[in-house]
């Protein structure tokens, strides 16, 4: 497994970035077709296909922390919101994990869905 971190610049609040990253409708609106959450389980709804996943750790405005139950235990992936000190603008920091040979397919899957938050953002 190699870890892969990206970051991204978003035209956002943070209150706004974090609800699209934490919550089950803010997700759907980009990251999934449709997401529902009970209890810590996220299932997540690509083309009548579900992937579960676990909230591991959650920080208003700061983190949001997953690890879907079907992976290496090790495995997690996370968002992570700071505010660039001088310029003040908004990053998102996506940590995943993924086999060498899918390295450069997760990348591109996460700039597509990235796009896709950009587009919800209106950035």
């Amino acid at each position: 497994m190699t870890k892969i971190e990206l970051e991204f610049i978003l035209n956002s609040s943070e209150r706004i970035l974090f609800n699209r990253l934490s919550t089950a409708s803010g997700l759907s609106e980009w990251f999934a077709d449709d997401v529902r959450v009970k209890d810590k389980i996220f299932t997540f709804i690509w083309d009548g296909s579900e992937e579960e996943a676990e909230l591991l750790a959650i920080k208003d405005f700061s983190f949001v922390r997953f690890k879907w139950l079907e992976s290496d235990a090790d495995s997690f992936f996370e968002f992570k919101i700071q505010t660039h000190d001088i310029t003040n603008e908004i990053a998102l920091i996506i940590t995943d994990f993924a086999d060498d040979d899918e390295k450069d397919a997760t990348i591109e899957l996460w700039e597509t869905q990235i796009n896709n938050l950009k587009h919800i953002l209106g950035a």
